[in-house]
């Protein structure tokens, strides 16, 4: 089985496994590059950082989560994923709900204008 990859203007993603409750992807930020600052109605997301470092922000809160750990973004929180440093980050993301679909993104800012979509991709 094929496994789905995707490019974006902040870096990659790879879906590495699938079912009906849970995603697990890996995605890849360029340094300096972010997601934009988004949410999902129907699902809760589990960044675990493999490689580099992570800015996330996760409602009011922004917090630097380094290789080994980990951070949990709950449904409907709004949150955002950045690289701050000089090498690529890499995070395995779980994501568990009742609906995976990657149309459940609605983006409130975007460097890359897609603010305001409710877009058939991921962040």
């Amino acid at each position: 089985m094929a496994l789905e990859h995707g490019e974006r203007p902040w870096g990659t993603y790879t879906v590495l496994d699938e079912n009906s409750s849970y995603k697990i992807k890996r995605i890849e930020v360029l340094p300096g590059q972010r997601l934009s600052l988004q949410k999902h109605h129907h699902r809760s997301e589990h960044w675990i950082v493999v490689s580099g470092t992570a800015l996330v922000t996760c409602g009011e809160e922004q917090s630097i989560v380094n290789v080994n750990e980990s951070t949990f973004i709950p449904i409907g929180q709004l949150h955002r994923l950045e690289n701050p440093g000089k090498i690529p980050l890499v995070i395995i993301e779980v994501q568990s709900g009742e609906y995976l679909g990657e149309d459940d993104i609605v983006r409130f800012q975007d460097d890359y204008q897609r603010a305001g979509e409710e877009a058939p991709c991921m962040s």
